[in-house]
């Protein structure tokens, strides 16, 4: 090393010196150059920040010498920024201290681009070596599909959409934007509240500090995630007031417990019901968001409800509270026609669970596509569920395909030979669904299918009861689907050739006579709390009473 490199790297150098080394005039540029501090009676510069760059500016300065004359271009501001910290700058024509800083650039240049060659290498080698110490994600498809118990295209089947969460989307879609958006122009911008995708806050609502519930992440099983809320001990002191109340049997306790805890999920709930059955239906709704506002503000941090890979047992006692407000949030939003909102919930809470399924949302999601005519995603879930579940068995699943068939057909202009196909054998298998859905719809059937043993009386007779509340429940909600001329013509047509098979002794006949009889012999648990929450008359008629009081537990 040089002794002027010696002298800089030890700061004894001042800028006469450097200056007078360079053959710089600067008397005109004082003010361009950056006066040095004083200290004592000596000027001294600086020390260098990193004194190892000398070594290597001292390496390179035999090949900077010989490269002198080749090099004429001026570096921009920020090369020349890169220096000043160690060094005041200079002007000149010389460009001694420039080509040095070009060199030093080169050299940085060339480690970047190869720091940057193969940036994915890096990336991928830090992903591994964090999942070999925390274990794989678990919400990549790839290393949970092997072990799912539901098909590969399940995972998508069941994500869900922020943007279908919101009735107010779908109401803009159906009646205008311009016209949604002059009903709520009266209404004030809320900004004491969070924002929801599951609910609306309202003004009027009261601020959400503490709801007393929170969520904890339970484990990560077959690339799920498994969750559960909690409730602490302010929260439990107040549920015992709660159930005091309900045992009153006076609705004013139930309000007393809501005007000291606002946001008391399980009275949120019981009032609602109390305002649905007074038919203050508005009231019940809007308790009911709040009940989902309170959820939905304890949610942990993972649970992301868009991927349809989060899961809540519904044996604890506190998830099941969500369970309900959900189920209760979507029969509102069907209530007023957004039928497209009401089937994303649909998806959302039969994510939550879908092996168990202890609403049975498999009885009711049909009916919400094909209200939002959904035809393609139907058929979808029925191809790939067809298998594990036996949706087939299912007397809305037989016969809604055979709708979506039929209105995809239509849509197309397709030959509706695999809808006739599809009806045909549905009511083969389900014939006493035939006289209850023409009396729902008002309509009197002809003398041949009335007198015939196949569709008459009988058939209700010798079904089994599992299978007669399976038929209740789907005519008491979807016969308004078959008002529409065209689909009743499609059924009486269908009908007609159903009843020459039967007639020709068509062996599925008696095989579906068969199967009625081995199956459908006991009404399982979650389809009662279906009867029970979702309150058609219909099929609540041949409930038993003893199943009124054990059918949500």
């Amino acid at each position: 090393m040089s002794s002027r490199a010696l002298r800089k790297l030890r700061g004894e150098q001042g800028l006469p010196d450097i200056v007078a080394d360079l053959g710089v005039d600067i008397s005109s540029e004082e003010e361009d150059v950056p006066q040095p501090v004083p200290s004592g009676k000596k000027k001294k510069k600086k020390p260098v920040q990193n004194p190892f760059d000398l070594l290597i500016d001292h390496d390179d300065s035999v090949e900077e010498d010989v490269e002198e004359d080749q090099e004429n271009v001026e570096p921009d501001e920020h090369q020349d920024s890169l220096v000043t910290e160690s060094l005041p700058q200079a002007t000149g024509k010389t460009g001694g201290k420039k080509r040095k800083k070009k060199k030093k650039k080169k050299g940085g240049d060339k480690e970047d681009k190869g720091s940057q060659q193969n940036p994915e290498d890096d990336i991928d080698a830090s992903i591994r070596a964090v999942n070999e110490m925390l274990g794989e994600l678990p919400l990549q498809p790839a290393a949970s599909s092997e072990h799912s118990t539901l098909p590969i295209g399940s995972k998508s089947l069941l994500s869900v959409e922020h943007r279908h969460l919101s009735p107010e989307n779908e109401m803009k879609r159906i009646f205008g934007a311009s016209t949604v958006r002059g009903e709520q122009r009266s209404r004030t911008r809320n900004k004491q509240h969070k924002r929801s995708w599951l609910s609306q806050p309202k003004s009027t609502w009261p601020p959400l500090s503490k709801s007393g519930i929170s969520m904890k992440l339970v484990e990560t099983k077959r690339g799920c995630q498994h969750f559960t809320f909690e409730h602490n001990r302010d929260y439990q002191k107040v549920q015992f007031d709660f159930l005091d109340a309900v045992e009153s049997l006076n609705p004013n306790n139930i309000t007393a417990v809501l005007q000291l805890h606002p946001y008391h999920v399980d009275s949120l709930t019981q009032l609602s019901d109390v305002c649905k059955m007074s038919e203050d239906l508005q009231m019940a709704s809007e308790l009911i968001e709040r009940a989902l506002y309170s959820f939905e503000c304890s949610f942990h941090t993972l649970f992301n409800m868009t991927l349809g890979t989060c899961r809540l047992d519904y044996r604890r006692a506190e998830n099941r509270s969500f369970y309900l407000a959900l189920f209760k949030h979507l029969t509102f939003i069907g209530q007023r026609g957004c039928y497209r909102t009401a089937l994303e919930f649909c998806k959302l809470l039969l994510s939550l669970d879908p092996d168990e399924d202890p609403l049975c949302v498999l009885l009711m999601i049909d009916f919400y596509a094909l209200q939002a005519k959904e035809y393609k995603f139907l058929l979808r879930m029925y191809q790939e569920w067809e298998i594990h579940r036996n949706l087939s068995q299912l007397p809305n699943w037989a016969l809604s395909v055979a709708m979506a068939t039929f209105q995809l057909s239509r849509e197309e202009e397709a030959d509706e030979e695999e809808a006739d196909d599809l009806l045909q054998k549905a009511l083969i298998m389900f014939p006493s669904v035939l006289s209850l859905l023409l009396d729902k719809c008002s309509i009197h059937p002809d003398k041949e299918v009335e007198n015939h043993h196949f569709f008459g009386p009988q058939a209700q007779v010798s079904q089994p009861e599992a299978l007669g509340q399976l038929v209740a429940l789907f005519v008491g909600r979807t016969s308004p689907l078959w008002k529409e001329p065209e689909v009743m013509q499609w059924l009486e047509r269908n009908v007609k050739v159903v009843l020459e098979r039967v007639d020709q002794a068509d062996p599925l006949v008696e095989e579906c006579r068969k199967k009625r009889q081995l199956r459908y012999q006991g009404t399982p648990r979650n389809i009662y709390r279906h009867i029970i929450v979702s309150e058609i008359k219909d099929a609540t008629a041949a409930l038993p009473r003893v199943w009124h009081c054990l059918v949500l537990t």
